[in-house]
């Protein structure tokens, strides 16, 4: 098959565990998928940052990007991104520079505003000191494209400061900033930054389109990006039939419905909670996944989130994302690829760039 020459294909690893498992089983996969996708002919990887989860790894993309990086070759490598808020501007780039150094033009920073996380561990993150001030965003990301860069103004109260040694790099890594709403879309078009959109979460779809117009219409070019670019983040398991997709997606659903099934056991008599066990932290099996009883608030909520979700068989998986990727006018698309075994999360991810036609670059 022919390869769609308008797309380029990335992944977004979320490292998830299998109950029982642990997280060190999950950082281990998400190398091991970084590598068998770069030969699948998968452009870019990218890691996500979450905290005090139970059901995905990720806590440090910046370790897990070098990790990656020196196991692969030529696929681009960064994050999905860092949530910047918990950091400092200069630290984050010191991290980012010193990836460079090691990988330069293969590394990407994708920063977020998001926690990651809940509030309390939110508050953790910064402790003992307080918590930064999200209206600060905007001017920590100008902070990092300026100590990325070694470009801080010179009336900049930390003009002198730089991230790294030396002269200016001569190459630094790509800057996206990620979003679910419009706040980071109209940021990145003002700041002229490359845009990347969270579809994937299967509640943002109804008003993604609508965000990835409005930063084409407000996008200012810059030294950064001539003209505006958009990667589209879907959720999409493909399997040989529909029917094995949508039963091995069964892991996933019930991870998502995780926390409305908690909450609605914590409202109800102790003898009905009987009837509802508590989700095992983790992805449990899809056997298990497809028996377990679901409150019917936790069934809505399901439905809801499978609206946005790729899964089905070869052809209409890339019918679907190619459909997605016209509407959101994005050039880039990564795939989430979550379920139980990481051999048909691998095998779905071939799947799809089989479909597409893929082929491993030089």
């Amino acid at each position: 098959m022919k390869l769609d020459k308008s797309l380029t294909f990335g992944v977004l690893d979320q490292s998830p565990i299998r109950s029982g498992e642990t997280a060190a089983e999950g950082l281990k996969e998400t190398v091991k998928l970084a590598q068998a996708t770069e030969k699948l002919g998968y452009a870019r990887y990218w890691v996500a940052e979450h905290h005090n989860s139970h059901s995905f790894a990720g806590t440090s993309p910046e370790v897990l990007v070098g990790q990656i990086a020196a196991r692969t070759s030529t696929i681009t490598v960064g994050s999905g991104g860092v949530m910047l808020p918990h950091y400092s501007a200069l630290k984050v780039a010191e991290q980012f520079r010193a990836l460079d150094s090691f990988y330069p033009g293969r590394i990407e920073l994708g920063i977020g505003r998001a926690p990651g996380s809940d509030h309390l561990t939110a508050a953790a993150l910064s402790y003992p000191r307080p918590q930064m001030d999200v209206n600060l965003f905007p001017q920590q990301v100008i902070d990092l494209l300026s100590f990325l860069a070694g470009q801080i103004d010179k009336d900049h109260v930390f003009a002198g400061i730089r991230a790294q040694a030396g002269p200016d790099p001569e190459t630094t890594p790509t800057v996206w900033l990620l979003g679910s709403s419009d706040y980071s879309a109209r940021l990145a078009a003002v700041i002229g930054l490359p845009f990347a959109f969270a579809d994937f979460f299967g509640t943002t779809g109804r008003h993604g389109p609508m965000v990835a117009e409005l930063y084409r219409k407000e996008f200012q070019p810059s030294n950064y990006q001539r003209e505006p670019r958009i990667n589209v983040a879907v959720q999409a398991l493909c399997a040989p039939t529909e029917g094995e997709a949508l039963f091995l997606a069964g892991s996933r659903n019930i991870s998502k419905a995780g926390s409305i099934l908690e909450e609605h056991r914590a409202r109800i008599p102790e003898d009905e909670a009987e009837d509802y066990p508590p989700v095992r932290h983790g992805l449990i099996a899809p056997e298990e996944a497809a028996e377990f009883p679901l409150t019917e608030k936790a069934r809505e909520y399901i439905e809801g989130l499978k609206i946005g979700y790729l899964d089905g068989d070869p052809a209409q998986v890339k019918t679907k994302i190619t459909d997605i990727a016209e509407i959101y006018g994005a050039q880039d698309v990564s795939v989430v690829t979550t379920c139980y075994s990481y051999e048909y999360r691998r095998r779905s991810y071939e799947l799809i760039a089989e479909a597409f036609g893929l082929e491993p670059r030089p």
